[in-house]
Order: structure tokens, then C-alpha cells, then sequence
């Protein structure tokens, strides 16, 4: 069994702010198991565990394979880059529906350049909000969706809103313009507050990683799945299957992984949500990559940690 553990770090084209804390770069770790990979990757400010937590438990994990033992790993990042190296993955017979583009950055440089990020006038994009005097993203959304009268926004929050400001933000909006708003607060009793009074759409997503009850109201569109924050692929598996039930969008949006977990989480999407558009719009943050020119991951671009024939 050749089993392998890979550190790495790719810069971000520019810094990113991830709930409150800049980061200039992308770091994680990529398993191999026989012809298996996977990655590891705990997202700063998102993530329960630390990338040295992750690290600790991937090279116990390791050795524990190496002696013939099957690991349990505790910490999600660990054991979703562990599935996808053990995974026996289908075919992927029919093309996904293009990722959405992702828009990110200060209200101000987005109203000076949003032609760069709208040329090809999609139909629908991503926009962080949130982070900003709620007035200049407000100011935003009002020109792009005056300047593109097809465009649909989904809205990010990323539970950054308490409820009371939520439900000012969302009074100023036309809900028919906005595909949902993500976790517009930290807990469900306030989104479904405001929801009901606004009419706005909302789905949720940290708040599924982090365990949090919900249950279904007539304004939840969608769950949105990270699966290196939700562990196991069973996890995952279980809010697809709750989704389908409740006639729920099922959207696989990333983590800012390097090209190998993308690549995994398109394979996925297009077995759990093939007519949605996944959320991963992410790579072009990447300077670089992890990957050679047949996709495969070259190990010559990150730091062994741990290598057995």
C-alpha cells in the first residue's frame, strides 16, 4: 500500500478576508492512499480545527493504515480529504452547468471595475456581503442589478448580520432579484425572523457545517454544501438526501481548495446536483497550482511529510 501525506501553500492573487482574518495565502495538505487522493484543508475563521490539528490527526491516520488498522479520524477536513482518497469514483458521464462567478472585494473597487467581473453578462453571481458599510453594498447591488436587468444575485453573509440588521438590509432589496441569501445571521431562528417578514429567499450553509438545527419554511431555496467543512461524504450524503425530500437546490460550493479538491467537488456535484450550478468559483484566487499538465498532483510543488511504499 503506498501511502503519502504533502504539505502546501499557493499564494492568493490578492489577500482575502476570511470572518475577519486576512490571509495571502492557501495552505493545506493533500493525502495519497494507493492511487487515491484527497485534500485536507481546514478553511481559516470557518473550520473547528487548526491545518497543524489536521496534520497531527492525517499522520496518525497514516500510520495507522501503514500497521493495518482502519483510522477514524475525528476532525471533518480529515476525514473528507480520507474518503475521497478511499473513494471508488464513478464515471462522470454529462458536463456540469458553469460555476457562478464569485465577486469579491470592496464595494468601492467593484463599482469602479464591475464590468471585469460581468463581461460575459451571466445569469447569475455570487456576491460577498456583510464586510462593508451596509449602504455601499446596497449602493452595489442596486448598479449591478440595474445594469443587467437578467442578472440574479446570491448574496453571502456568512452569518455576519444580527437580526435586526438583516431584516434593514433585506427591506431594501426586491427578493425577486436575489436567487437567496446565505446564512444572513448565526442562528436559524432569526433567519427564518426575518425571512418570513421580507419575503426574501435564504438557503443555508455554515450553519448546516456547524450543526446548528433548521427545519424547513417557505423561503428556504437551498442548502449549500461544503463538504471539507461537513467531514464524511455520508454527511454530505445525508443533507442531499433531506434536501431532495424537502424539494431543496442542492449546491457544492468550495473551500478554496487547490485544483485536485475542485476537480473532487465538481465529480461530486455532478453526482448530487447535476442540473445546478456548483460554487466553485474559486481557482482563479489561486496563483498557481498543485497540478501537472495530466492533472495529476506533482509532488515536486509541496513538502513531504510523510511517504510508505
Amino acid at each position: 500500500m503506498t501511502l503519502a501525506l504533502y504539505r502546501y501553500q499557493l499564494p492568493f492573487t490578492q489577500p482575502l478576508a476570511f470572518h475577519g482574518q486576512l490571509q495571502v495565502a492557501r495552505e493545506g495538505l493533500l493525502v495519497r492512499i494507493d492511487d487515491g487522493w484527497g485534500e485536507i484543508a481546514p478553511l481559516p475563521g470557518f473550520s473547528k480545527e487548526t491545518l497543524a490539528d489536521a496534520q497531527a490527526e492525517a499522520l496518525d491516520c497514516l500510520a495507522q493504515l501503514a500497521r493495518g488498522q482502519t483510522p477514524t479520524p475525528q476532525l471533518p477536513s480529515v476525514q473528507f480529504g480520507l474518503d475521497c482518497a478511499r473513494r471508488c469514483w464513478p464515471a462522470q458521464t454529462t458536463p456540469l452547468p458553469e460555476p457562478y462567478p464569485l465577486i469579491q472585494g470592496s464595494p468601492q473597487e467593484l463599482l469602479k471595475h464591475w464590468k471585469n467581473w460581468l463581461h460575459k453578462t451571466p445569469s447569475k453571481a455570487k456576491l460577498k456581503v456583510a464586510r462593508y458599510p451596509m449602504r455601499d453594498e446596497l449602493a452595489l447591488i442596486r448598479l449591478l442589478l440595474d445594469r443587467r436587468p437578467n442578472l440574479k444575485l446570491v448574496l453571502d453573509a456568512n452569518q455576519g448580520w444580527t437580526r435586526e440588521e438583516a431584516w434593514a438590509f433585506c427591506g431594501h432589496l426586491d427578493p425577486n432579484r436575489i436567487e437567496y441569501l446565505e446564512d444572513l445571521c448565526a442562528d436559524f431562528e432569526d433567519i427564518a425572523f426575518v425571512a418570513s417578514r421580507t419575503g426574501m429567499p435564504v438557503a443555508l450553509d455554515e450553519l448546516l457545517a456547524q450543526g446548528k438545527p433548521w427545519e424547513p419554511i417557505p423561503q428556504l431555496r437551498a442548502l449549500v454544501l461544503k463538504p471539507t467543512l461537513l467531514g464524511a461524504l455520508a454527511n454530505s450524503e445525508a443533507l442531499v438526501a433531506r434536501a431532495r425530500e424537502l424539494k431543496l437546490k442542492v449546491i457544492v460550493s468550495s473551500c478554496f481548495e487547490s485544483g485536485l479538491g475542485l476537480g473532487q467537488l465538481a465529480r461530486l456535484a455532478g453526482e448530487w446536483a447535476p442540473d445546478q450550478a456548483p460554487g466553485l468559483d474559486t481557482r482563479r484566487w489561486l496563483a498557481r497550482d498543485l497540478l501537472d499538465k495530466q492533472g495529476q498532483p506533482d509532488p515536486s510543488r509541496m513538502d513531504p511529510l510523510f511517504h510508505r511504499d
